[in-house]
């Protein structure tokens, strides 16, 4: 391509950088603004409690342990086996 071509080309579409740089100042910037609703706050309380929260419900082991420590623990076979095979039936169907 020759320079003159190109020359040419720019005086047909009146461009040139000091035009471009004039351009670009005459830009005001402003500031991006997010907005989160109601229903996005109340998600991100609701996730910030669990994730405080306990996996382990320590009342319910105390009273298990004491039961097992105990020897006063029963399983109930007829339950047992109920949900043994409700577990094999989700995992291999």
């Amino acid at each position: 391509m020759r320079i003159e071509t190109y020359n040419q080309v720019a005086q047909i579409y009146k461009t040139s950088q000091t035009a471009v740089a004039k351009n670009t100042s005459s830009i005001s910037k402003g500031r991006d603004e997010v907005q989160i609703s109601q229903t996005g706050r109340d998600y991100q309380i609701a996730k910030q409690a669990v994730a405080e929260a306990s996996d382990i419900r320590e009342d319910k082991v105390a009273q298990l342990k004491a039961k097992v420590d105990s020897g006063n623990y029963e399983v109930n076979s007829g339950d047992f086996a109920s949900k043994l095979l409700e577990k094999y039936q989700t995992l291999f169907m």
